[in-house]
Formats: structure tokens, sequence, C-alpha cells
């Protein structure tokens, strides 16, 4: 999880400053580097099947009641922990996750909506994707 965090933040900062005027530095006389593949953005659309919506909600249903006994703030750690694990499980999708957190939202009201309904009471959520914070 800290390497994808840390490869997020690297690709996010990559080119972002220009290299000051005058500097002996040009774009053409910098050496390139390996870099960190792009993370999807919302506009590029992924398409989840489903199986792995419905993997998605299995994963999430046994936790329900943990989430109620848990409270929402642990609770949302356990959120975070199975949408993460489930990106891994799915091609290690958690950069478009991140990119496209609504993505949870669609996916469970069409695949649980119940599981996503009491998912938002038990942890006092207007929306999964307002529990993400990966």
């Amino acid at each position: 999880m800290l390497l994808i965090a840390a490869a997020t933040t690297m690709a996010a900062c990559a080119g972002t400053e220009p290299a000051p005027s005058g500097s002996a530095a040009s774009p053409s006389s910098v050496p390139s580097t390996t870099s960190a593949p792009a993370i999807p953005t919302p506009s590029q659309t992924l398409t989840i099947s489903p199986s792995s919506a419905t993997q998605l909600c299995d994963m999430i249903r046994p936790e329900l009641s943990n989430f109620r006994v848990q409270g929402p703030t642990l609770g949302k750690i356990a959120l975070n922990a199975i949408v993460h694990d489930w990106g891994l499980r799915n091609g290690g999708i958690n950069g478009h996750v991140l990119a496209d957190k609504a993505m949870i939202d669609r996916i469970t009201t069409e695949s649980c909506p119940e599981v996503r309904s009491e998912a938002l009471t038990a942890l006092e959520l207007p929306t999964l994707a307002a529990g993400l914070a990966f």
C-alpha cells in the first residue's frame, strides 16, 4: 500500500515544475527516468465484470456487522482495506479507484444495493466514496 501511495505521489509530482529560465538544463538534456504508470482518470472507462462486482459485494457483506460494532471510524478503515484488497485482486485497479472513488458506489448500487445501504448506515456515510481515503 505504501508503494502505491509513493508511486502515486511521484507520478502526480513528475514534471510539475518547469526548468528555470536561463537554466543549463533543457528538456532534451535532462536524463530520462523510468516513470511510474499513469493513473487512469475517471474519463477512462473501466469495465468491471459482473463476477468482480459480485466479489466486491461478497467481501463487504460479512463485514457489515463489524462495521456496526466497530463504529464509523474503525469501520471506514476496514472499508478501505476491503476496497484496496478487491482492487489488487482485480488486476491492480487501485489507481483507477483512487481517481474515481464513486465507481465503488456505482458497482454496489447495481450489484448489491442492500449491502451498500447497510454499509452507508453503519459507517454513517452519504456515499461509500466519502469513506475511501486511499
